[in-house]
């Protein structure tokens, strides 16, 4: 059967233009040493006309809105295209912090407390405060690599954080202090956990993609069975969510030693020193494979959507 052509979907429109743009010509590479594969760099959010779903099978690095939130996905599925990664409902319910939250909380994973609000319709600094504490975290609900993120430390900076916030969804949570962690999961499987160590203390944007400005642990320096909660976790969250293929769950362990899931990426960053290529690291997988084993699924379903029996 003549092997599908790898379009890898990169650039897009949203704040996280840049990051993709690195990714998608990573994983291009990657592809190339498996099938034939061509880079296509997107400067609208609509799909590209010259696209064949009997040809092609599409890896995006699209990154936040219109990439990661559903977008993208509706428009690949209803042109009938087999991708790699979540479909459309999926990565719309994972683009909403507050809403995963709530789906996985109720199947036993711990998360942080938040708080979930329109810009337009924010609550005070002191309501916040009372309820979620004095230091507080206030990040997008529906963006990613840490746009926008602010830690707010005490009730003052809150409200002039508040003040300033752009339109769209917000979410307040309290600010954890500990080790931040994440954990790939590959067709359902947890990889390795990954400890991050910003040197500034928080993994901000800057933190994320300034080289040394954050140290990696991977595997983490934590203890097996802390390890093993932590896979189950992500294994869990992976599925109530209906992920597929491939993502990665963010956690905080408290100086307690309380994991709290943050957040799941569909489609974490995939440079060779990205968090995802570290997790699987942990179980032996180079970049190479990684790519290879993250694609292999979207390259089944477009050979079973193109067989005669798929066709009755």
């Amino acid at each position: 059967m003549k092997p599908p052509t790898m379009v890898v979907m990169c650039g897009g429109t949203s704040a996280e233009r840049e990051v993709s743009l690195r990714s998608g010509r990573a994983v291009a590479a990657a592809a190339a040493g498996h099938w034939p594969t061509r880079l296509c760099v997107l400067e609208t959010a609509a799909l590209p006309p010259e696209l064949d779903p009997a040809v092609h099978v599409v890896v995006s690095t699209l990154h936040g809105t219109f990439g990661e939130d559903g977008g993208m996905q509706r428009l690949l599925e209803g042109a009938g295209f087999a991708f790699a990664g979540c479909d459309a409902q999926a990565s719309a319910l994972t683009m909403d912090k507050a809403a995963t939250k709530e789906r996985i909380a109720a199947l036993g994973v711990p998360v942080a407390p938040g708080v979930a609000f329109d810009a337009a319709a924010a609550p005070t600094a002191a309501e916040l405060s009372l309820r979620l504490g004095r230091e507080i975290v206030l990040k997008p609900n529906n963006e990613g690599s840490s746009v926008g993120l602010q830690i707010c430390l005490d009730p003052a900076a809150l409200a002039a954080a508040l003040r300033q916030l752009g339109p769209g969804r917000w979410l307040a949570e309290p600010r954890i202090r500990g080790t931040e962690l994440t954990v790939g999961v590959l067709n359902g499987r947890a990889m390795g956990v990954v400890e991050i160590a910003p040197r500034s203390g928080t993994y901000d944007y800057a933190s994320k993609y300034t080289r040394g400005a954050t140290e990696y642990f991977a595997p983490a320096r934590i203890a097996p069975d802390l390890a093993d909660a932590l896979q189950h976790f992500s294994e869990t969250a992976f599925a109530a969510c209906g992920c597929r293929d491939f993502a990665r769950i963010d956690f905080m362990l408290s100086t307690d030693g309380e994991p709290a899931c943050l957040e799941i990426n569909t489609l974490p960053g995939m440079t060779e020193t990205s968090l995802l290529p570290k997790s699987a690291s942990c179980i032996g997988l180079d970049f190479s494979a990684l790519v290879h084993a993250m694609v292999e699924p979207a390259v089944a379903r477009f050979h079973s959507a193109l067989s005669p029996l798929a066709h009755g």
